[in-house]
């Protein structure tokens, strides 16, 4: 792919530098400052505060782990406290056979074996989803719990208890090492989330098939949430192990884990600090019910209010606080679309408004296809959707594909995208065969596509979406000049903050940048003004050009397509009516008469 040219001299390269080093340190910053904040609490605090405090230190692993599954990656599992359980086991059992390492060693091994029973129970998350997944790990919660009833944990039937560190025997000093578990919990969870893993469980949450699209597995998205959400719980077990010395059963049952998933619902525990403010209700609010002679069940009933009020208003609480704090930023971001074009963009659009239909090198019809499209036939029972479709589309041009509602345009791209594997006929990339291959191999082959529906995760910033779709390391002056180029937000920007037609944009940008051979835009303008509409095409004319991509474009906008495609292929009821060159199709009698209303708009 050729190196798009900049649009405007680079800016120094100092201030692109310091943002990501601020943004690299300040967490290790807050983590220091919390073991301090930690390190005074254990010397100043009663010994009974102390231990509700490692209670509430504890709870915020566990809920922190529920945010990356649920808060990330949208999926309900209600069984953390039985990961919690399997991570105590291991370190009671750890500490009957006197393992090597000790109780920090035991930790991580309780935290890597609740990891993979946190695969285990993931694996229909792969095909279940909604309530069908909540029954499936509710059931595997009751299984264990009954299980673990009966054979109890080692050493509890002869009182053998859990040995702590030598440094942290007594509850003030091991509420000073929970704090410091907390903080390599949470720099953990703070870089993952910063992740391509973490992009993965945003985008997976928001849209499978646009995660698919993007390249990457959903599969594995879905896995690592449960794995890394596991592995957290296992570590809240273990620490409560080394807390009370003497597990039970008692301390995991299937509705705690409920209620902790509740009161991560209600906190947004996929914010950090809101899993610590989740953690400390957990102990709070119990404690309080408790004072006021107030039986402490009714406290699952206060957990299930505030869940129900976050799930119906569609806001948690921490996101409620963080949208207030973030107002002032949705407001000089919100508005960031194609009027921040570069100043040459108005010349273009004025261009295109003169400009009749878009010209054709002579030499594409003789160029190598980018796509080979023979005798694609896709059927749903006795329905053709589409019937022997076949044409070509040659390397770095534009293809529109047009034609009425119904006729075949949207199965069309999901059968070569791999969204419909089961098709009759070949699809070829640069002459490789996809038959088989999934969307996720299909772009990473080099086929990328946009959607008509919304499929841009609003828990992302433009910048690190544009790094997940592109699948590759992106300098801050390749995002700047490319969102530039679009006329988008800036990299910091929330995808939250700005409306549907700028994420549009944003998502083509981001498939721009990963390099694809083929780029399909499904109806790219939906959504944008007129005005919009015009820059917009102005874009897509030089994108073969400057960066080497073939498009075909859906679009229903015939000004935009006789403004951008010189080559266009037509379907109607699932075959092709017409393919060639714009001014020879359009001229088509068959294609006048399909469009029938349409026909003043072709003249």
């Amino acid at each position: 792919m050729p190196h798009a040219e900049p649009l405007s001299p680079a800016r120094p390269s100092v201030p692109l530098l310091q943002k990501p080093v601020v943004r690299n340190v300040w967490p290790f910053v807050v983590g220091a400052l919390a073991i301090l904040v930690g390190l005074v609490l254990s010397n100043v605090l009663p010994g009974y505060f102390v231990y509700l405090a490692i209670s509430a230190v504890i709870a915020a692993i566990a809920i922190m782990g529920l945010g990356v599954v649920t808060g990330s990656a949208g999926m309900i599992a209600l069984c953390q406290l039985t990961f919690a359980a399997i991570g105590a086991w291991m370190v009671a059992l750890m500490n009957i056979w006197h393992a090597p390492g000790g109780f920090v060693v035991w930790l991580v091994l309780g935290a890597l074996v609740a990891g993979v029973a946190g695969i285990l129970v993931g694996l229909p998350a792969l095909r279940l989803r909604g309530v069908n997944l909540a029954v499936v790990t509710l059931g595997f919660a009751a299984a264990a719990d009954v299980t673990l009833v009966q054979i109890q944990f080692p050493g509890s039937a002869d009182a053998i208890s859990i040995d702590r560190p030598a440094m942290f025997s007594n509850d003030k000093k091991f509420f000073f090492l929970s704090i410091i578990v907390l903080v390599v919990c949470g720099l953990i969870v703070f870089f993952l989330q910063r992740s391509r893993w973490g992009a993965s469980w945003k985008a997976v949450a928001f849209s499978e098939r646009g995660t698919a699209a993007a390249g990457q597995s959903v599969q594995a998205a879905k896995l690592t949430a449960f794995a890394v959400s596991a592995a957290l719980g296992g570590v809240a077990g273990g620490l409560l192990a080394g807390q009370v010395q003497l597990p039970f059963a008692a301390s995991f049952t299937p509705l705690q884990s409920l209620a902790l998933y509740v009161l991560a619902i209600m906190s947004g525990a996929h914010l950090i600090d809101m899993a610590v403010f989740g953690g400390i209700l957990w102990v709070l609010v119990p404690e309080l019910l408790k004072r006021w002679h107030i039986p402490q069940d009714w406290g699952f009933v206060i957990f299930g209010v505030l869940g129900v009020q976050a799930l119906t208003s569609g806001t948690s609480l921490g996101q409620g606080i963080r949208n207030l704090i973030w107002k002032r930023q949705d407001r000089r971001t919100a508005g960031a679309a194609l009027t921040a074009l570069p100043a040459d963009a108005g010349d273009e659009a004025e261009e295109i408004r003169t400009t009749t239909t878009a010209t054709l090198d002579p030499a594409l019809l003789t160029g190598e296809p980018v796509l080979s499209v023979e005798h694609l036939t896709v059927e749903f029972g006795a329905l053709k959707a589409l019937d022997d479709v076949s044409f070509t589309v040659p390397e770095a041009s534009i293809m529109g594909l047009i034609g009425p509602n119904g006729a075949g345009k949207s199965t069309f791209v999901d059968a070569i995208s791999g969204f419909l594997p089961k098709h009759g006929g070949r699809v070829l990339l640069g002459g490789r065969d996809l038959v088989g291959l999934s969307p996720t191999r299909r772009a990473r082959l080099g086929l990328r596509r946009t959607f008509q529906q919304d499929r841009v995760p609003p828990l992302l910033t433009v910048g690190a979406y544009l790094r997940f779709v592109a699948r590759r390391r992106l300098s801050a002056t390749d995002i700047e000049e490319t969102l530039a180029f679009f006329g988008c937000p800036p990299a910091r920007a929330r995808l939250s903050s700005v409306d549907v037609g700028t994420r549009r944009l944003v998502e083509v940008a981001a498939a721009v940048l990963a390099g694809p051979r083929l780029l399909i835009l499904d109806e790219p303008a939906a959504g944008l003004s007129h005005d919009e509409h015009l820059a917009l095409a102005a874009r897509l004319r030089e994108l073969p050009e400057r960066y080497g991509v073939a498009l075909i474009i859906i679009e229903h906008d015939l000004d935009l397509v006789r403004s951008v495609c010189p080559m266009l292929t037509v379907l109607n009821f699932g075959t092709v009516l017409a393919t060639g060159p714009q001014d020879e199709v359009l001229a088509n009698p068959d294609v006048i008469k399909a469009y029938m209303g349409e026909t003043e708009l072709l003249s």
